[in-house]
């Protein structure tokens, strides 16, 4: 079985409760996804709200997965800089695959996709990623073609005592 991706799908209440879903379910499986366990829906929907805001605003754009069943499985938003010496570049948000389909090729497939649908942008020419380090996450994205151009010693506080570096990846596009 394979994911099926739509860039820019329409967001209707179905979508926006499966990827609230799909953000608690990762975040509370341990997932680098911008929030520590536990949480639930209501704890991640103004996170959701704010990057749906910028998708209808026309500064992000939505990479949706949706799994055989019809489940969204995998998001990723891609970014538009707003500096105008930094417009050949998108930053990818809030990449996420969902637990029970991980393992299984879908978190390349994801970064596949999204790098499609930078590359169908005009003007872009890379993409950038931020992930948070202790998670073997950079090995992931090197797996998928990205270089690491930036680390920030301890720079996320997970817990107190617990802080982790804020690594900077970059996947060239050409």
């Amino acid at each position: 079985m394979t994911l099926t991706f739509t860039l820019d799908p329409v967001i209707d209440p179905a979508l926006r409760e499966g990827m609230l879903s799909l953000w608690a379910d990762v975040s509370n499986a341990g997932g680098a996804v911008g929030f520590v366990p536990p949480v639930t829906a209501d704890d991640i929907r103004p996170a959701l709200i704010k990057q749906l805001a910028a998708v209808a605003d026309g500064g992000s754009r939505l990479l949706v997965g949706h799994d055989e069943t019809g489940e969204v499985a995998a998001t990723a938003f891609l970014t538009h800089n707003t500096h105008r010496l930094q417009l050949h570049w998108v930053w990818a948000y809030t990449v996420m695959v969902h637990p029970r389909h991980q393992g299984k090729g879908y978190g390349r497939d994801l970064m596949a996709a999204a790098a499609e649908a930078a590359r169908s942008l005009e003007g872009i020419d890379a993409i950038r990623l931020g992930c948070r380090g202790g998670l073997g996450l950079e090995r992931f994205y090197e797996s998928c073609g990205y270089k690491e151009v930036g680390r920030v010693p301890d720079a996320i506080r997970v817990a107190p005592g617990d802080d982790r570096d804020d690594i900077t990846m970059l996947l060239p596009l050409y």
